[in-house]
């Protein structure tokens, strides 16, 4: 049975539920390209507005941050990369490389942007409907000349619904082979690759499954988008996310 993770849809009356997709589309890219350039301060004012934008929607933190693990693990190693290859004044001197306070200080504001920039991304998952984000894609990219915007947007949707297979399948996947005894090997490796190939294999078989019922159900790209709506709450978010936008680029 697959569980509900924070990678997936939530139902909700919050702001983040009723806002218009293509509100909640352009607000995301302009705090993303805003966290690009956005110094302490501003990441700061940026991580409380989350704080209590997750708050509001309900989202678990616990959760969250299980769910984020490995990407946690990937944020410590670019932290150490920046500390250690930086040039700068030395903290700590150890045998191969330098930690440098500048290293520090760069490496900190790195993950800080990249989690901000991640975690504002789950709570657009988790408050939109994967028909929307369809939706909204689509509304973007039908105006540009030679761009399938129809199956682009599709191909996005299909990506977004994958999500929370792929967490529970690897979770699944985790389950027996712990019930196997695989943590009883003492070769990283050797568990990696066996914990790997049957993820894919399954994941793949996941992927046909999917498309031998689309073709049975005559799935077709032509097919009914929901209604968009974008009233004045949605205009006041996104001329608050352009502000702050212009904000941090004239800092």
């Amino acid at each position: 049975m697959a569980e509900l993770t924070p990678f997936s849809y939530r139902p909700g009356k919050s702001f983040f539920h009723r806002s218009d997709v293509r509100c909640k589309l352009i607000c995301f890219s302009l705090v993303s390209l805003s966290s690009l350039n956005a110094q302490a301060a501003g990441l700061g004012l940026l991580t409380f507005f989350l704080f209590i934008a997750m708050i509001h929607i309900r989202l678990s933190f616990r959760a969250v941050l299980w769910e984020m693990r490995y990407f946690l693990i990937l944020l410590a190693f670019v932290f150490a990369a920046r500390a250690l290859s930086t040039p700068g004044e030395a903290i700590a001197d150890l045998m191969i490389a330098t930690v440098t306070k500048e290293g520090c200080n760069e490496g900190t504001l790195v993950c800080w942007r990249l989690l901000t920039v991640t975690c504002f991304a789950l709570s657009f998952v988790s408050t939109t409907r994967t028909t929307e984000i369809k939706a909204g894609v689509y509304w973007f990219l039908k105006p540009l000349p030679f761009i399938p915007a129809k199956r682009v947007a599709t191909m996005l949707g299909l990506t977004i619904r994958f999500i929370p297979m792929i967490l529970n399948q690897i979770r699944e996947t985790a389950d027996a082979q712990r019930a196997r005894g695989i943590e009883n090997r003492k070769n990283p490796v050797y568990r990696m690759v066996k914990f790997i190939i049957p993820l894919m294999r399954r994941t793949f078989e996941d992927a046909d499954k999917l498309i031998l019922a689309m073709e049975a159900r005559c799935w077709s790209e032509n097919r009914t988008d929901p209604e968009l709506s974008f009233g004045k709450s949605d205009w006041s978010a996104v001329l608050a996310a352009a502000g702050f936008f212009i904000l941090m680029i004239t800092m």
